[in-house]
C-alpha cells in the first residue's frame, strides 16, 4: 500500500487547476503523486486533511483527471483509492472528490 499525504508530500497550499495556476495545482499532483503510485500499487490511500483547505479546481483536476485525462476506471478507482480524512470539517472535500470522479466517469470519460 502507497500512502500520500498531500500536505506534507505535495504541498501545504494546494490551488489551482494547471501549472499556470501555481506549481501546487492538482494536475500537478495527480501527474506526479496519484498516477504514479495507483499504477505501481495495490492499494493507494490518500491523506486529504493536512492542508489549509480545497479550491474545486483542484481537486477536480486532481481526481476527476484520473479518468478524463489518465484513463482509469471507476471500478478500478473504487477498489485501488482511498481518500483519508480524520477531520470533520475535511469531510466535505472527501465528498467532493467522489462527486469529480463519478462526474468523469458518467460524462463518457472512462
Amino acid at each position: 500500500m502507497k500512502r500520500i499525504c498531500i500536505g506534507g508530500d505535495f504541498s501545504p497550499t494546494p490551488i489551482g487547476r494547471y501549472p499556470s495556476d501555481g506549481e501546487s495545482c492538482g494536475e500537478n499532483f495527480r501527474k506526479r503523486f496519484l498516477v504514479p503510485a495507483l499504477r505501481e500499487a495495490e492499494r493507494v490511500e490518500v491523506v486529504i486533511d493536512d492542508v489549509e483547505g480545497y479550491g474545486s479546481s483542484f481537486l477536480e483536476e486532481a481526481f476527476g483527471g484520473l479518468i478524463r485525462k489518465e484513463g482509469f476506471k471507476i471500478s478500478d478507482l473504487r477498489e485501488k483509492l482511498k481518500i483519508v480524512c480524520h477531520d470533520e470539517d475535511f469531510k466535505i472535500y472527501e465528498m467532493l472528490i467522489t462527486k469529480y470522479i463519478s462526474d468523469a466517469s458518467k460524462n463518457g470519460d472512462v
